[in-house]
């Protein structure tokens, strides 16, 4: 119908500029679909999220799919609406393509990756690659503004944190407490650190190609307290179990995510750190690690030290930040050994006395202890949060409710919706203006209203296959991202 009435109007643009698809669809859902059929192992299918069908309203077209794509389990999707692209990452064949959301087309897969890869990431504009290849034991750097592919050796990598501007990647290491940096080096850089590790800086994990480097690999800390330039420090940067993080709306500040106990550590927090010294484009880097600046007055009550981390008990694998409220979702270790979900609202504006506000943990869906969820705001004042695991948790073994997703009021700070168990909860898409939301669980594609969490009838738009993950390809914003 949208289509009719813009093509009677004489224009094919239907928002911020935005071309019309082939398909003449405005509000898309896309699907990642693994085994749809005995020919291929994995599609990309999408559905019309207004009607909530997988055809055309007038049955014209008996089903939408993106063209051209031929990788093999499909897993994750990157959604980036505001560039009308998508990455979507292939589990089966460690592949990455980009799917272009104006054509609803693919294109090529990307080279370089090595094997397989735990968490792989692609900037906004499409500059710069990041991949944990756990197996290979490298941090993957592909930097098409020189065509260059670089493997940093980091036994143990499992994850990527990238920016939204796309001026930093951080790695975690499993059962580690450290965090990594990558840093893009100038031509002078790379003929002094050429003579191999006794050249690079004291910070450096590595530097690829060793002949002749064009990227490193940096620790966040030291052991002996030296930054990376050399230069000596006070008090080191301390983590427990770091495993994401996430960035401010100005760029600036990192909050890093310590998991804690579920990860095998002692204490989950939130460390906020300045991004300053570890952006990677070269020569565009400032200070060291860390640096004496505060973020608010009470992370100056140590001198000298940089990080400012605020306890979060009730867990801390995922989180959420819009504007000044930071919503973190973990898991809290029990009295007879197993986890239980929550999630806590961080209020990171610091107050006249310099402190920062942090309400009681909240239960939710129990899940896998450090896996990252999917967190998602949608319409209605409601945040989504999706677990994995969810019957290995303390609800299950109580005999309670033990559904994988939870639908969280944002105005209240209650929980008001737990959705029975269907399956691990994989994918979260907000259909935003349409009070909806699509997600992927337990292989199969639900739709639930935000306005109280009700099911919506998904007979049209269940797919033939597993699904993995969905994203709203015509989102207004890259933020309606369930991973980034």
């Amino acid at each position: 119908m949208v289509a009719i009435v813009l093509a009677g109007c004489g224009t094919t643009t239907y928002f911020a500029g935005r071309v019309l698809p082939p398909s003449g669809l405005t509000n898309r859902v896309l699907i990642a679909v693994q085994n749809p059929s005995s020919a291929t192992r994995g599609a990309l299918v999408f559905v019309d999220a207004f009607y909530d069908i997988r055809y055309s309203y007038d049955q014209k077209v008996g089903g939408f799919s993106i063209s051209g794509f031929s990788a093999a389990l499909p897993t994750t999707i990157q959604n980036m609406p505001e560039e009308q692209i998508g990455a979507v990452y292939g589990a089966g064949d460690g592949s990455m393509t980009l799917v272009n959301y104006q054509k609803e087309s693919a294109g090529s897969k990307q080279s370089g990756l090595n094997g397989f890869s735990s968490s792989v990431f692609v900037t906004r504009n499409e500059a710069y690659t990041f991949a944990a290849s756990q197996a290979a034991h490298v941090l993957t750097v592909l930097d098409r503004t020189n065509g260059g592919q670089y493997a940093l050796s980091l036994p143990g990598v499992y994850r990527v944190s990238v920016n939204p501007g796309g001026s930093v990647a951080l790695a975690f290491v499993e059962n580690s407490n450290y965090l990594y940096y990558t840093r893009k080096l100038t031509a002078a850089q790379g003929i002094s650190y050429s003579g191999g590790s006794s050249t690079w800086p004291k910070a450096a994990v590595d530097c690829e190609p060793q002949n002749a480097p064009g990227w490193c690999l940096f620790q966040a800390q030291n052991p002996d307290a030296v930054d990376s330039t050399g230069n000596a420090y006070g008090t080191p940067l301390i983590f427990d179990r770091p495993v994401k993080a996430i960035f401010s709306a100005d760029g600036g500040t990192a909050y890093v995510l310590n998991c804690g106990p579920e990860c095998g550590g002692s204490n989950a927090s939130v460390s906020m750190i300045p991004v300053s010294s570890m952006i990677f484009l070269a020569g565009q880097q400032s200070g060291s690690l860390p640096t004496n600046s505060t973020l608010h007055a009470n992370c100056a009550t140590t001198p000298n030290v940089s990080t400012c981390t605020l306890p979060v008990p009730g867990g801390a694998s995922n989180a959420l930040l819009t504007t000044t409220t930071m919503y973190v979702a973990g898991q809290q270790l029990q009295t007879d050994g197993l986890f239980a979900g929550n999630v806590t609202v961080l209020n990171l504006a610091a107050t006249a006395s310099g402190t920062i506000s942090a309400a009681s943990p909240v239960s939710i869906s129990d899940g896998s202890p450090g896996a990252v969820s999917r967190m998602i705001l949608a319409d209605d004042s409601t945040l989504w949060i999706g677990m994995t695991k969810c019957t290995n948790g303390e609800r299950y073994a109580k005999g309670q409710a033990y559904g994988c997703l939870t639908m969280f009021n944002t105005s209240s700070n209650s929980v008001t919706m737990l959705e029975p168990y269907l399956g691990d909860l994989t994918g979260i898409a907000a259909v935003t203006g349409l009070h909806k939301v699509y997600v992927a669980q337990g292989g199969q594609v639900y739709i639930y209203h935000t306005t109280d969490g009700s099911s919506i009838n998904n007979q049209y738009v269940t797919v033939t296959g597993t699904a993995s993950d969905v994203a709203f390809m015509d989102a207004h914003t890259d933020g309606n991202n369930t991973v980034y």
